[in-house]
């Protein structure tokens, strides 16, 4: 995942912002690399260099969102509480909206009424006809999030491609979301889980 304030999202959609700057110790991104930046989707890393903030131009400013160069440079020195001078290093990544990633609208949703929940469970259901496995899914992932599909796949005594495509099913109900290595509950699947947590102990 790469992560930017809401600010910067519709710039990165148009393709106003092409350029970011982090204080990283080691890059966190390669070039090729696609990461996740929700709510946009996704984007595509083109170029990776260390620079000195000294070198960093009007344009570069632009480029990133910003009015100034002052501004920016302001921003990269709060990013950290390390001290930032003009001989600090620093990364500069090009990058371009790489489309949205078969991101799910609602998995972000995270307001569930009784008739979401009911909705949601009964397409969990029909899911589970032949042999339940929607369950212990769920709650593996949200265990282990971010773990590599085949460990996960193998922690069910399954294989690794019929397992991501049950996945898959789920993220189409907007309960999960992948990234570069593994999975993690959405917001929306996170909520649903509760709720049905709170139930289960309402009955006992």
């Amino acid at each position: 995942m790469l992560l930017f304030q809401k600010r910067f999202h519709e710039g990165l959609v148009s393709g106003a912002v092409t350029v970011t700057f982090r204080r990283w110790d080691k890059p966190h991104v390669r070039v090729g690399g696609r990461y996740r930046c929700h709510p946009i989707g996704v984007l595509e890393v083109d170029r990776v260099d260390r620079v000195k903030v000294r070198d960093i131009t009007e344009t570069d400013a632009t480029r990133s969102g910003f009015g100034t160069r002052a501004e920016l440079v302001e921003y990269l020195r709060t990013a950290r509480d390390e001290a930032l001078d003009e001989d600090a290093s620093v990364f500069r990544i090009e990058l371009h909206h790489g489309g949205d990633g078969d991101r799910v609208e609602i998995a972000l949703e995270a307001d569930l009424g009784p008739a979401d929940i009911a909705a949601i469970a009964a397409k969990l259901a029909r899911m589970d006809a032949d042999e339940p496995w929607t369950k212990k899914t769920l709650a593996l992932i949200e265990k282990h999030p971010r773990v590599a599909a085949s460990q996960l796949a193998a922690k069910l005594g399954r294989e690794t491609l019929p397992f991501k495509v049950d996945v898959r099913k789920l993220k189409k109900l907007g309960l999960t979301q992948s990234f570069e290595v593994g999975y993690e509950l959405s917001p929306r699947g996170r909520a649903y889980l509760a709720a049905r947590g709170a139930k289960g102990r309402k009955k006992q």
